[in-house]
């Protein structure tokens, strides 16, 4: 079950990514392959870099309330435009809708996949 879960984000991921090709000028991805593979390197580096990041920048992470945390993964999403071919962000704020949106596509599916189960009171 966690394997389906980890393809269905990954799917989901790199159907949001392709989709923002569409929607986001300066955010261009050539094919839903190129999709797959910046979903994958992306999640690689969410896994490895993001929390070296993330506790490097801790304190104004703090003070902004977690706010951060979306510069911190538009910076990944850049990082990914120079491994990944056929994929292209031209700046910053490209990237921050990116980071946005899959943010959000993420706490949707996670919402969806392991619900809150609450236990009723005796």
């Amino acid at each position: 079950m966690k394997a389906l879960s980890i393809l269905a984000n990954w799917a989901l991921s790199a159907l949001v990514i392709f989709m923002l090709a569409e929607y986001v000028d300066g955010f261009k991805v050539d094919t839903y392959q190129t999709a797959l593979i910046v979903a994958l390197v992306l999640g690689i580096f969410n896994a490895v870099i993001r929390p070296i990041l993330t506790i490097l920048t801790l304190p104004i992470n703090l003070v902004t309330f977690g706010l951060f945390s979306f510069v911190i993964s538009a910076v990944l999403i850049m990082a990914t435009d120079y491994f990944v071919t056929g994929f292209t962000v031209t700046s910053f704020v490209p990237a921050l809708i990116a980071a946005v949106a899959l943010w959000l596509i993420n706490v949707v599916l996670s919402a969806v996949m392991f619900p809150v189960k609450v236990i009723p009171k005796p």
